[in-house]
């Protein structure tokens, strides 16, 4: 007669429950022993009582295995997170593309151009946004306009201002300092000398014999009056 099978479920009676566990666990530490010795593999095993009490077994030290554990855990943790980002960032980058799609498809239907396929109804609609952009596009030119006058109007009047301002320093110049009122002949008044005792002989001017002798005696003075005081020095 062959062993029976039986049903895996909570063992109600308590010591029976008691005596399974102690069986169990003895089978199963020394099958991971044996798993350890003949496969050559790191095993550990951790057990605790429904009283609390632990029991272990590890083929490389519990330590070890447990920061080996760790370590795969984490790697393994992280090379999940990679794997969601690297899914996360491929189905935005091909939500981004279609959005830009859509994009230049509209940037087209506004130019008029790429219009087949699209209905009254959605051609109406494209109407009325560029009717509305036409007069946005209006009222922010006439904005501009306005501007540009107001900053020019606000120019001339720094100008004006500007001027009145020289304007008055230069009448509070002219106070402080007066101008004396000097009239300046155009030309200057020369004699008249007459001409009709002049002689031109081989191109040389000449005078009359009686200013020459008029020269003369004057130069004979001076001669005179020259010798006269260096006789007086003497």
């Amino acid at each position: 007669m062959g062993r029976g099978k039986i049903e895996i479920k909570r063992i109600e009676n308590a010591n029976s429950r008691q005596v399974t566990f102690s069986k169990r666990r003895t089978g199963l530490l020394k099958k991971a022993q044996e798993l350890a010795i003949l496969c050559d593999a790191e095993v550990a095993v951790i057990i605790f009582s429904n009283t609390g009490k632990l029991f272990e077994f590890s083929s490389s030290g519990m330590k070890r295995t447990l920061s080996r554990y760790n370590k795969c855990t984490d790697s393994s943790e992280v090379a999940i997170v990679e794997c969601k980002a690297e899914k996360e960032d491929s189905k935005m980058v091909e939500a981004l593309k279609d959005e830009i799609a859509k994009l230049e498809t509209n940037q087209l239907r506004l130019l008029g151009k790429d219009l087949t396929g699209l209905s009254i109804k959605e051609l109406q609609h494209l109407e009325q946004q560029l009717n509305e952009g036409l007069l946005a596009v209006k009222e922010r030119k006439e904005e501009l306009l306005m501007e540009q006058l107001e900053q020019s109007r606000v120019q001339e009047q720094r100008a004006m201002l500007e001027n009145e301002t020289l304007r008055r320093q230069v009448e509070e110049l002219r106070c402080l300092f007066p101008v004396t009122e000097r009239v300046v002949p155009s030309y200057l008044h020369y004699p008249q000398v007459e001409r009709k005792n002049v002689f031109v002989d081989n191109g040389v001017v000449k005078l009359p014999t009686d200013v020459n002798h008029k020269r003369k005696g004057t130069e004979r003075e001076t001669f005179s009056n020259d010798s006269e005081s260096q006789v007086a020095l003497l």
